[in-house]
């Protein structure tokens, strides 16, 4: 019986070590990502991009250039001053910027900003409603189709509105009486992958997690929900089209201003 049982830890031990050698080193893990096919998912921002409408557009000033006579401070060097509001461009909304007393900027961990990508892909519908808002039916449609929403997924809704960019008027899409009508989501849906579902943060092409019907009536009440449950979001996601809805991984980047309200973002996925 000791042989036994000494045999049986022996293996036991044995297997261990097996699957600790077996596991990737983070060098080994690098190279495989490295080999994979990267989609940026962010815009390129400029003064006079679309945005929304309460924000003064950005201003850029050359401080140093190459040669004498462009740098407003000197010459020797390219150095560029950035004048621009927070929610800017492919942008992240911490919990601050609606709700007092939440997560700002700064205070959002690294451990959020690398997840697996859902992109839950409406764009067909969309072409043939503006005003599209995505259901609850059509998340657990999702999930037949592929299984259930991962812990801690980055879900992103697909609607191709970004082939819109730059054109601002295309963007807002305004009828004549001057309600945009553009998609968004639906608090049953969001309801369900917050609460539910337990994802990390979603995102969206649009400047507005509320449909342009509810935006023009500043109704922020889907936003407010999201950033409520003290999760962020990121807005005017770009190149979704060129992303698998599972198996891919995002990553999700912005610099780190103290008490930060908001900041332009850097939105890549990494291929399966």
């Amino acid at each position: 019986m000791r042989i036994v049982k000494a045999a049986l830890i022996g293996l036991l031990g044995f297997s261990a070590i097996c699957a600790a050698a077996e596991e990737p080193s983070l060098l080994q893990i690098q190279k495989i990502l490295a080999a994979k096919r990267f989609v940026d998912l962010t815009h390129a921002f400029v003064p006079g991009i679309p945005h929304w409408h309460g924000f003064p557009d950005e201003k850029r000033e050359t401080l140093f250039w190459y040669d004498k006579g462009k740098g407003s401070l000197g010459e020797g060097f390219f150095a560029e001053m950035f004048v621009h509001v927070g929610q800017w461009g492919t942008h992240v909304d911490p919990p601050a910027h609606f709700i007092r007393g939440l997560r700002t900027v700064d205070q959002i961990p690294l451990q959020e900003m690398v997840l697996p990508l859902v992109v839950i892909d409406v764009h067909t519908e969309v072409a043939k409603n503006a005003d599209y808002t995505l259901s609850l039916e059509r998340v657990k449609k999702w999930e037949a189709d592929h299984g259930a929403i991962p812990t801690g997924a980055f879900v992103a809704m697909r609607t191709d509105w970004s082939k819109r960019w730059p054109n601002g008027d295309a963007m807002e899409n305004k009828g004549a009486d001057g309600v945009s009508h553009y998609p968004g989501w639906t608090l049953p849906a969001l309801k369900y992958l917050y609460e539910e579902r337990k994802i990390t943060a979603s995102g969206h092409e649009t400047t507005d997690t509320d449909p342009g019907i509810a935006a023009s009536k500043d109704d922020a009440t889907l936003e407010t929900y999201i950033l409520s449950t003290n999760h962020y979001q990121i807005e005017l996601l770009s190149n979704l089209d060129q992303v698998p809805e599972t198996g891919a991984l995002v990553i999700v980047s912005f610099p780190k201003p103290k008490g930060g309200s908001g900041f332009p973002a850097r939105v890549f996925a990494i291929l399966p």
